[in-house]
């Protein structure tokens, strides 16, 4: 009782300075890893308390399922429409890149993991968290194509990666299926996933829009009913072999664009559910998987868990967007913020359930310092490059006489310039 009257004190004193912390670098998730940390599981009656346990699971994948929806929820469908270019690459080339590049430099750097072992490593770590760089995605000085492009990537790839992720459980396992099983894996994965977000998404709706229209429902009830559709998503999804990660933002997609306009303060509740359940997954992340292995970190595992966030990542992302008339800094930017979170957890606490048992402790701390690694740079680095960014992208625009920027693929290769470390310049940071 006493450890979590601390973890209960910790979040109050969080919340009292969040308005100023927002201003600074020091994120949210930063503070929860490490508390998690320095508590360890004994601080907090977590000893006998694994990933693999029941309530532990279901807290990280309610919390990715009702972020998915919420961050869904508030994208504008007609503006995303014509801004299909940055996510189509991502989750294309880039994901897919990003895999094959992880695989590589994971089976070269850990022989003991084998090709599928060390598939397992790269598509755990391959999908991005946008509540890590939640600076970006909400920092208006970022161009809407950015800013939506990365939302739409880090709430899609999740789902993606999971038939990627059965497969290679399976290859590990030795339990591989025949290349018409691939096949029809990702097509029940997604198919029925979007079949089933479609239909939640418009039903749920259309009903609370007409409910609230004729006086039924209530503002809190039409409030708590977003985390409630998201969930029934993935109830539905998930025993039907669908995605339900991807069944809840597609949900989210159909939902937003019925009600949100009619009922901006909609999702109200759900951005601060989600928010508190992301800290709180956080903590356990620190408390029970990177505490208990900071002390196994290897230098070979700090080295790969650089590359995730940096070659690995980056480097198919470029190759995406060949073609694409971005300029060298933003395609940049678009490679540097795909930090690893939630999406990760998840996984690993699915490769603790089903994979290899010898293999799992180096897959598991590779994971945790990768995540580590991520929660800690790209918190740190979310505000103050996105406002480098966002301004150099306004001076461009200024340059080239052509209004507000509404657009990235208006800034053409003649403003192409050095790396982004080339022209960061010391900036206040916007209150």
């Amino acid at each position: 009782m006493v450890g979590s009257a601390i973890l209960v004190g910790v979040i109050l004193a969080y919340a009292l300075f969040s308005k100023f912390l927002a201003k600074t670098p020091i994120t949210g998730p930063i503070i929860f890893v490490l508390f998690g940390v320095l508590a360890g599981p004994e601080a907090l009656d977590l000893v006998t308390v694994g990933l693999t346990s029941d309530t532990i699971q279901v807290i990280l994948e309610g919390t990715l399922v009702i972020i998915l929806f919420t961050d869904a929820a508030v994208i504008d469908v007609a503006a995303a429409r014509k801004q299909l270019t940055i996510p189509t690459r991502l989750l294309t080339v880039g994901l897919i890149g990003t895999i094959a590049a992880g695989i590589a430099l994971a089976a070269a750097m850990f022989g003991e993991l084998g090709f599928w072992g060390a598939a397992v490593v790269a598509v755990t770590l391959a999908p991005t968290d946008a509540a890590l760089g939640q600076a970006v995605v909400t920092n208006d000085l970022v161009p809407s194509p950015v800013r939506q492009g990365l939302a739409v990537e880090s709430g899609l790839n999740d789902g993606i990666a999971v038939p990627f992720l059965a497969i290679a459980i399976a290859g590990a396992a030795g339990e591989m299926t025949s290349g018409s099983g691939f096949i029809q894996l990702f097509v029940e994965e997604i198919g029925i996933a979007i079949i089933v977000g479609l239909a939640v998404g418009y039903v749920g709706g259309k009903l609370i829009a007409l409910c609230s229209e004729r006086g039924w429902m209530s503002r809190e009830w039409r409030q708590m009913s977003v985390p409630i559709l998201a969930v029934l998503c993935y109830l539905i999804a998930t025993p039907l072999h669908g995605s339900g990660f991807i069944a809840a933002f597609v949900a989210g997609l159909v939902f937003g664009k019925l009600v949100r306009d009619r009922y901006p303060d909609v999702c109200t509740l759900s951005e601060a559910t989600s928010y508190l359940m992301t800290m709180l997954s956080f903590f356990l992340f620190g408390a029970l998987l990177l505490g208990p292995r900071i002390t196994d970190i290897t230098w070979e595992i700090t080295l790969y868990a650089i590359a995730s966030l940096t070659v690995i990542r980056m480097i198919p992302v470029g190759i995406a967007m060949i073609g694409s008339r971005f300029t060298l800094r933003t395609v940049l930017f678009l490679g540097w913020f795909g930090p690893r979170g939630i999406a990760s957890l998840v996984f690993a606490g699915t490769v603790v359930a089903e994979y290899d048992p010898v293999s799992t402790e180096i897959t598991l701390t590779i994971v945790s310092a990768t995540v580590a690694l991520s929660v800690l740079l790209h918190g740190l680095s979310a505000w103050p490059l996105s406002n480098i960014y966002g301004r150099w992208v306004a001076e461009m625009d200024a340059e080239s006489d052509t209004g507000e920027v509404q657009d990235v693929d208006e800034i053409r290769v003649r403003h192409r310039v050095t790396p982004v470390s080339a022209g960061i310049r010391n900036t206040q940071r916007n209150p």
